[in-house]
């Protein structure tokens, strides 16, 4: 028997929004996904938290599904990305989400309300109950104030439709833990950029990470070269690759890479909806000076 591929795998995108007067620019959108489509992306997550899809109302998440959707044609597998802290708002929202051309859902745990380890099993085994797509998990203490513990998730990888985690527990012992626990298919991927190499050199399918939206072809040859065992040759790479992924959360996400990206020529404006803004002179001198070094002023080089 062949072991069981993880549903997920390899280098995800969590996409950014592009918005441009206080609307969902469609054109820039179109572009930005043609342009991954092609550049050997594993796959998109819309709507999550880099896609700014806590601002999104529900007619414009949908309108944004639909575009990308038909923009990619099939060529590479979108997840659509939701939080919450009603279960039965977000079961209506799976409902609601049902006829949308998406492939899976990334749940977040639930925020603010800090419910106990049987709450956050109660709350996701009734969205698992709801749809028959797969779901993975994102664990982020650091901002919902709950952190779900390996035991827990563990119990609800024994639904057939839980099916991953996006780690970013900021505890590397229970990363390391889980990967040395979960059930054979079960796929695990880090959400912190900046540990990407470690989390693959220790047995992690992979990452969804913003930072890819810069130098994807070099993302997604770190984590090549460490499966191939060219141990050497993804730490070089990596060397290279990890002072841009601290530039680009040097201010909240996703300001930087929006920046660079419409210095770029992929979206047409850097704009954000509040409360997120812009960013700074300082940061926008040090992302244009880094762009001009690598040539990708203009170039649609990202």
């Amino acid at each position: 028997m062949q072991p069981r591929t993880p549903v997920l795998s390899g280098i995800w995108l969590p996409l950014v929004t592009p918005f441009r007067d206080g609307e969902l620019d469609e054109t820039s959108l179109r572009r930005l996904v043609a342009h991954y489509a092609g550049r050997r992306i594993d796959g998109l997550i819309l709507a999550a938290t880099t896609g700014e899809g806590l601002t999104l109302d529900a007619a414009e998440t949908e309108r944004l599904v639909a575009v990308a959707a038909d923009e990619g044609r099939g060529r590479l597998p979108m997840w659509l990305g939701l939080s919450g802290s009603d279960t039965r708002r977000m079961a209506r929202t799976l409902d609601a989400t049902a006829p949308w051309p998406v492939d899976g859902y990334l749940v977040a745990c639930p925020y603010y309300s800090r419910p106990s380890q049987a709450g956050l099993h109660a709350h996701f085994t009734a969205l698992a109950g709801r749809t028959e797509r797969p779901i993975a998990i994102y664990n982020i203490p650091y901002r919902t104030g709950v952190n779900m513990t390996n035991d827990t998730l563990l119990n609800l990888a024994r639904l057939p439709n839980v099916v991953g985690l996006k780690d970013c527990c900021a505890d590397a012992a229970q990363s390391f833990d889980l990967l040395c626990r979960r059930p054979e298919g079960f796929a695990v991927l880090t959400g912190e950029d900046a540990l990407l190499f470690g989390a693959v050199a220790q047995g992690a399918d992979g990452g969804i990470t913003a930072s890819a939206h810069i130098e994807t072809a070099e993302w997604i040859a770190v984590r090549d070269l460490l499966l191939a065992g060219d141990r050497p040759g993804a730490l070089a790479r990596w060397q290279a690759l990890e002072p841009l992924a601290r530039m680009l959360f040097a201010e909240p996400s996703p300001a930087a890479i929006k920046h660079w990206l419409w210095r770029a020529g992929l979206i047409a404006s850097p704009e954000l909806r509040l409360p997120m803004t812009g960013v700074s002179d300082a940061l926008a001198a040090r992302i244009d000076a880094e762009m001009a070094r690598r040539g990708a002023v203009g170039a649609v080089a990202a």
